[in-house]
């Protein structure tokens, strides 16, 4: 092993951790900026978007990659390599003044997230022995939560205080400072694999991703009827029909397709991939309502979206201790119950609903969030034996992400679609003096939301239900 259980595995776990952290921070952080990035950058909203999905296209395109290479190059290796080029990205983003540029920076900067994010679980496998890695991988996958849901609030405290670049530069001495600490005590790595890398699956994957992810986006700009996107759509399809027979045929795969055949981890994955759809899809929407509809400052925007991060904080740790207690299938069950009623109740919300009923409304959905994330993270690494925990938790890092930029995609998708139902005419962006319009597409994508979490809710009351029939 490249890494072995040490004296030092809790301050291994603690670098690790704020590496994780400050990359999904990184995706969900910028989402409190966008208005006000969309005024001083002078871009439209859909436009803005660009910010967030050039992050999330470029981590899904690359997170197995890494994944990989880590495999075959040395987990630790690729890990402090992500943490350069992350802390690098996040410095061109705070320099920067054109959108174009800040979205080539961003691309750089989820390189770097990507290889942290592709290595993570496998370092923290090798380094704790089995007796407390679920501890130490639980405490992981609450970060991971954290991350996602922490960003926004801060990022409102950050943009009202010191500016939308800030939210970027702050990544710059934590970086230097996780990378100094993975210098220190991450033992020296000595040891590669003489394996290939499989370099058509990687290409093939990173191609499909890209342009589905990017027509989706940009067909909000220039309309899905456009020759360009039409294209991209049947290329990605094209090139993720030759991803897959390519990995079933070979030896040395980039992606283990044969780890999907245990159902309790296929399911747990497809619970993880929904529950990060649903909370993307509130995150991109929940600054604008407060922002635009509510008329609230990004710093007021801030403190009210706490709400999540805070519950979550509270929630996740005690879910995960009660799921070693109970077990994680009744918690994942409740938590996807939960999430679908948070959802739901705040699709009938408008321009006029009292911010705490709203803040309410919240923490019901991160009750939910909170007691699912931590027990599904233990079922899908459970149901993996040893020697496939490295590509479990590349898959479960995969799916998170890929979550999150379909969430952030098909919610904007929907909702300037039926924005533009309720208009009359071809919306993207908000329209001053008329909340009713967004609010017509924010319910809809809520209520869309709430039934999409719905139904992972009932997948995994099945699956409880037949595993105590056995």
């Amino acid at each position: 092993m490249e890494i072995k259980a040490n004296k030092q595995r809790w301050m291994i776990l603690i670098t690790v951790v704020s590496a994780i952290f400050m990359s999904t921070l990184d995706g969900s952080i910028v989402n409190v900026a966008l208005p006000t990035m969309s005024a001083e950058l002078n871009v439209s909203m859909a436009s803005v978007g660009w910010v967030v999905t050039s992050f999330l296209i470029t981590i899904v395109a690359t997170i197995l990659i890494f994944g990989r290479l880590g495999d075959i190059k040395g987990k630790a290796k690729i890990f402090k390599f992500g943490v350069v080029v992350f802390t690098l990205g996040s410095l061109l983003c705070g320099l920067t003044d054109s959108l174009p540029m800040l979205v080539l920076a961003r691309v750089i900067q989820a390189v770097g997230a990507a290889a942290t994010m592709g290595t993570n679980q496998g370092i923290i496998t090798q380094v704790f022995p089995a007796s407390e890695r679920g501890r130490a991988l639980g405490i992981l996958g609450t970060a991971v939560a954290l991350g996602a849901m922490a960003g926004p609030p801060l990022g409102g405290i950050i943009v009202s205080a010191i500016g939308w670049e800030y939210i970027f530069l702050i990544n710059v001495p934590i970086g230097i400072i996780v990378f100094i600490l993975t210098i220190k005590i991450f033992p020296k790595s000595t040891t590669a694999l003489d394996e290939k890398f499989d370099g058509k699956g990687a290409f093939l994957f990173a191609a499909a991703t890209v342009l589905l992810f990017a027509a989706l986006v940009q067909g909000q700009i220039t309309g899905y009827n456009n020759p360009i996107m039409i294209s991209a759509f049947i290329i990605s399809a094209i090139s993720f029909l030759m991803f897959i027979w390519v990995e079933i045929n070979n030896r040395l795969p980039l992606l283990y397709f044969k780890i999907f055949s245990n159902s309790l981890f296929t399911i747990s994955i497809i619970c993880a991939f929904i529950s990060f759809i649903v909370i993307s899809a509130s995150n991109i929407i929940l600054p604008f309502y407060f922002q635009n509809a509510l008329k609230l400052s990004p710093a007021v925007t801030g403190i009210f979206m706490m709400v999540s991060p805070i519950v979550l904080s509270v929630v996740a740790p005690s879910s995960g201790y009660l799921s070693d207690k109970i077990g994680s299938e009744i918690l994942t069950l409740f938590g996807l119950i939960f999430t679908s009623l948070g959802l739901l109740l705040i699709s009938t919300l408008n321009e006029t609903s009292s911010v705490l009923i709203l803040t309410t409304y919240i923490a019901v959905m991160a009750i939910g969030n909170g007691m699912f994330q931590s027990p599904n993270n233990s079922l899908v690494m459970s149901t993996v034996t040893k020697d496939k925990l490295g590509i479990a938790g590349s898959i479960n890092a995969l799916i998170r992400n890929l979550g999150m930029v379909v969430g952030t995609s098909l919610s904007t998708m929907l909702l300037y679609s039926k924005m533009s139902e309720k208009a009359g005419y071809r919306v993207i962006d908000y329209v001053k003096g008329r909340d009713d319009i967004f609010i017509y597409g924010m319910k809809f994508v809520y209520i869309s939301a709430a039934v999409l979490c719905a139904f992972g809710a009932v997948i995994t009351a099945l699956r409880y239900y037949s595993s105590k029939k056995i």
